[in-house]
């Protein structure tokens, strides 16, 4: 009897070492508007003249480097909660051109980190893109391309950003992320919805040639999670109502139930900056089985410097110009980011 004790205890004791070696990664995932990180010279066929030293912001090197090193503080503390690696994949909108991510990535603490980035020019008549920057010893790419926005046929509307999508892997997990920056406010609430219905088919089609395919869709789409075009898009505000094609929106929670937001608008907090997650990256039933990449945690990265502390806009998102003064600032948006867990084999 006591032998038969002993060896249960023993195969208990093993089963225990074996569960304290197991090692787990953590990835974070965020996304931010740059809002209008333009260079200083002036790209042919694009709008940007209020960028340049003789536009109406008198964007000059002095406030461009600035912007630069501001940018670069704040994408290189996300995720930085939990990981000092800091975020792995960081979307980001309002991006000029390819000369101004090069200059980004080229900051010190981004360089030091390994950061590149992935960009197609797009057809915006203003010249602002969507990009996105990622750790190579992370994240592997495999492919992208601009999927464009198209417009109703007769539609007259001046061309917009298309949805920048990349496939990689983490870990040996496929993973899709596909960047958005959505039509503004200035126009009406179809053209937003034009978006979801064309990204909802482009996710349909991602996951009919690889059902194993984990996707993530990011970006400021212009609307709060309870709007329309969020709604044709499948984000659902509760994990367990999420079918296959469909996508989590833990922002919906944030915003409605706890009155948090990334951007506002006379006084009152907006939520325009979402990353909604396919059902393959979530633990629905709670078991915890961090065998492949699983959604474990997400916030709005909210930090003092970020804020405006006095003044008009106090408490509301420092930005870099605002009512025609240079404030030396961030971005009219703040960022959000997600945490992905996986076992490490």
């Amino acid at each position: 009897m006591r032998k038969h004790i002993l060896s249960v205890l023993l195969c208990l004791l093993a089963v225990t070492a074996c569960t304290a070696q197991k090692k787990f990664g953590i990835y974070p995932v965020a996304f931010y508007n740059l809002e209008n990180l333009f260079d200083t010279v002036h790209d042919e066929g694009k709008n940007d003249y209020e960028f340049l030293p003789s536009g109406s912001y008198h964007w000059d090197k002095n406030k461009y480097e600035n912007k630069l090193k501001n940018m670069a503080r704040a994408l290189l503390d996300l995720g930085t909660d939990k990981v000092s690696m800091g975020a792995v994949i960081i979307g980001v909108s309002e991006v000029e051109n390819a000369r101004a991510l090069d200059d980004l990535v080229g900051q010190p603490g981004m360089k030091q980190r390994g950061f590149r980035y992935v960009h197609i020019e797009g057809p915006d008549k203003r010249g602002v893109d969507c990009a996105l920057l990622y750790n190579p010893a992370v994240f592997s790419i495999d492919k992208y391309f601009l999927q464009p926005y198209v417009h109703d046929p007769g539609d007259d509307a001046r061309p917009t950003r298309g949805f920048l999508t990349v496939q990689g892997r983490i870990d040996g997990d496929p993973l899709t992320v596909i960047v958005c920056h959505w039509p503004s406010r200035g126009a009406t609430s179809h053209y937003r919805e034009i978006g979801g219905r064309q990204v909802r088919q482009l996710t349909d089609s991602i996951r009919h040639a690889d059902p194993k395919q984990r996707i993530i869709v990011m970006g400021d789409m212009n609307d709060d999670p309870d709007n329309k075009s969020m709604k044709i898009l499948g984000a659902k505000r509760s994990m367990d109502k999420v079918k296959e094609g469909d996508f989590y929106n833990p922002w919906w929670e944030l915003l409605r139930g706890q009155g948090q937001g990334t951007l506002t608008y006379q006084g009152a907090w907006n939520l325009f900056d979402q990353i909604v997650l396919s059902r393959n990256l979530l633990d629905i039933d709670g078991k915890r089985d961090y065998s492949h990449l699983t959604l474990i945690s997400y916030h709005i990265f909210r930090r003092d410097y970020l804020i405006q502390q006095e003044g008009r806009y106090k408490g509301s998102p420092k930005r870099t110009t605002a009512a025609g003064v240079w404030l030396n600032g961030y971005s009219d948006h703040l960022p959000t980011v997600i945490y992905l867990k996986k076992e490490m084999k």
